[in-house]
């Protein structure tokens, strides 16, 4: 494998952190992100290109590119986009800024990184964009109105730009995982407890339940896998000759896209209820 660069969004723990470890194996050239400088520091002790990114600012996703193109003489072979976080809380209970944050860090930061390097790869005649999505951009599940919205987003503007950049040379792929091991549900629980009022919400009973979800140790579902699971999705986006356009990972995200097809909108909101549990599961 020619050390082929790649750029890998959200690197510090997690699926990123283990794609971006799986492809340096590999033979490529990994250029990882990070927001925090003690996690730059441990991804450069790790021999990893570490690159400074705040998906929520278009400042900071800019010099991002510049630097990634600069370093690879305007070579980059792909990108993962994988840099996110969740907000938990009901719809009603998301104040308009609280969303606005969601989808700069989890849509338009990622829109805006991938914009600015497909130039890039069109002028090589060869490219793959990676895009980590979600079971909850194919069904959506209570309480996770502001994630389902911006993976639901990403799915379509994702499909949008395959059918574009068709014959390019320059592949699109959408990663589609359920429950992974990783950092999401601390994350989320500070989301939570920073922009929600759960005190004073309607939702205040239901939210008891989420919140015992989010502090619970160990996986939350026997289907949960090691992030592993996506690492083979994404070299297969990258080195195979004609990458899918979608990869399921966990077996919740290959059943719920089945039956987002077979069964009716009422049915499937009858089981996505029964299946979030209130938002304790």
């Amino acid at each position: 494998m020619a050390a082929k660069p790649v750029l890998v969004t959200g690197a510090s723990s997690g699926i990123g952190r283990c794609v971006a470890e799986g492809l340096q194996a590999r033979g490529y050239r990994v250029f990882a992100t990070a927001r925090r400088d003690v996690d730059l520091a441990e991804l450069g002790a790790l021999g990893l290109d570490a690159v400074e990114l705040h998906l929520d600012d278009p400042d900071s996703v800019a010099a991002c590119a510049e630097r990634v193109l600069a370093a690879t003489g305007g070579r980059l072979y792909g990108l993962f986009n994988n840099g996110a976080y969740g907000q938990p809380g009901a719809v009603e209970d998301l104040s308009w800024g609280v969303l606005e944050a969601q989808l700069r860090t989890n849509l338009l930061g990622w829109h805006e990184l991938t914009r600015r390097l497909i130039p890039a790869m069109r002028a090589a005649g060869e490219g793959r964009i990676i895009h980590n999505s979600s079971v909850l951009g194919l069904v959506a599940m209570p309480y996770r109105g502001a994630y389902n919205c911006s993976k639901f987003a990403l799915e379509g503007l994702t499909d949008t730009l395959r059918l574009e950049l068709h014959g390019s040379g320059v592949h699109v792929s959408l990663i589609e995982p359920g429950p992974i091991v990783s950092r999401f549900r601390d994350n989320a629980l500070i989301k939570f407890r920073e922009n929600i009022d759960a005190h004073n919400s309607v939702h205040r009973d239901n939210y008891a339940a989420l919140l015992e979800r989010l502090t619970r140790d160990g996986p939350t579902t026997p289907f949960t896998l090691p992030p592993e699971a996506v690492l083979d999705k994404v070299v297969h986006a990258l080195e195979s000759r004609r990458p899918r356009p979608r990869y399921a990972v966990t077996t919740p995200t290959v059943v719920f896209g089945m039956l987002r097809r077979l069964l009716g909108t009422r049915q499937l909101d009858w089981l996505l209820r029964k299946a979030s549990g209130g938002g304790g599961r």
